[in-house]
């Protein structure tokens, strides 16, 4: 279809049919704007759709600042004090979505994602909302309003939102198409780079350990002052799991991790309840782990006597180990694994009120394409809906 010579003039456009653009074009919608929303995939809330397992972690209860990485830690507060979880679940519950708790407040849909995106698709609907699917677009230029051109058209409005996402996930249509519009305007773009991500091994520990894919145990990780309780999962490639994935986002190229493989337990008091026994260490750790990794583990520190056979100092630098296994990794799984962006445009540029770019009135970004990016759990999304109420009650 071929560009009209004239623009059609419309008050908002909204770039991007994940989970904060659908949200944000429904709230300037129902105050009455004439919005417009471009998504370049064939259909909106891709994402959406595979979230959770197909089941969609849309928020989590105990949401706060401390749950999100940001170069300003603060920014979020704003955003999320004004559209709270309980805000979202409101919503959910107003369109007869059936969902429930899973574990450390994470809220599911009962059945399956696309009960979000259709709810959210029928809020646009109610607010006529103009979706352009399998929509691309091609230029944006700023005269004394926005100028929008795409394969399917061109568009003239006072408020541009970008809500484009990252780069992870590449196959459902992510793009640097954000960040590239902020820089366009002459706005800072953050440090890039995956997170709540697969770590790989180092060769050494390739070597010894990737014959163990598929063993999950629960374990606690600290790094860098934070710490998460959750299951490690054994790939060919490395360590996932939710624990792994957590911490992900806080580790950087060259550091160990400190993993303590009894959580709750001391490593030592551990050892001295099985010496009494004549358990070998390995026997003993198979109370607590998959026989195969037990063995590992137990190869791994040459310590096959019975544990009572063992020195002092051999039992004590076990129990240390047992609470801190300090493991490097050589890298991360990269975008294609990973389920978020760290970093994006920088916070600095823009109103925490209203997620417009202080420099640029009339641009607004938000969702996963700010430098805010959640832990798992449901964070990520409550950010999607808390920035995106915030510019859409500003728009």
């Amino acid at each position: 279809m071929s560009s009209p010579s004239t623009p059609q003039q419309v008050d908002v456009v909204v770039v991007g049919g994940g989970a904060a653009g659908m949200m944000c074009a429904a709230i300037a919608g129902q105050r009455g704007k004439r919005v417009v929303l471009l998504e370049r995939n064939e259909r909106v809330g891709k994402k959406i759709q595979i979230s959770g397992g197909g089941r969609c972690n849309f928020t989590n209860l105990h949401t706060e600042a401390g749950n999100y990485l940001s170069a300003q830690p603060d920014f979020c507060k704003s955003a999320l004090a004004r559209y709270t979880p309980h805000d979202f679940i409101r919503l959910v519950e107003s369109h007869g979505i059936a969902y429930h708790e899973k574990k450390l407040g994470q809220q599911f849909c009962n059945t399956n994602s696309s009960k979000i995106t259709g709810m959210l698709l029928d809020e646009c609907l109610k607010a006529q909302v103009l979706l352009q699917t399998d929509c691309r677009v091609s230029s944006i230029r700023r005269t004394d309003q926005f100028e929008i051109e795409s394969n399917l058209g061109r568009w003239a409005c006072a408020s541009l939102v970008i809500a484009t996402g990252g780069l992870s996930f590449a196959k459902l249509g992510a793009t640097d198409f954000g960040y590239n519009v902020a820089k366009q305007f002459g706005l800072t773009v953050t440090e890039l780079r995956p997170g709540l991500v697969p770590l790989t091994f180092t060769s050494e520990y390739q070597a010894a350990l990737a014959d163990l894919s598929g063993i999950s145990i629960p374990v606690t990780i600290r790094h860098r002052g934070q710490s998460f309780t959750e299951n490690l999962l054994i790939t060919h490639r490395g360590f996932s799991g939710p624990a792994i994935l957590q911490i992900s986002s806080y580790w950087r190229e060259g550091e160990t991790l400190e993993i303590d493989l009894l959580p709750g337990q001391s490593g030592t008091a551990f050892l001295q309840n099985h010496e009494q026994t004549g358990h070998t260490l390995e026997q003993a750790l198979r109370t607590q782990w998959p026989e195969r990794f037990a063995k590992k583990w137990s190869d791994l520190i040459s310590a096959s006597r019975p544990l009572a056979q063992l020195s002092g100092s051999k039992k004590s630098e076990i129990g240390a180990m047992l609470n801190a296994w300090k493991i490097p990794f050589a890298g991360t799984e990269g975008y294609p694994k990973a389920e978020v962006t760290l970093g994006g445009v920088a916070t600095s540029e823009l109103s925490s009120k209203t997620m417009e770019a202080r420099r640029v009135p009339g641009l607004y970004f938000i969702g996963e394409v700010v430098d805010v990016t959640g832990w798992l759990g449901g964070y990520n999304f409550q950010w999607a809906w808390s920035s995106a109420h915030a510019a859409g009650q500003a728009v």
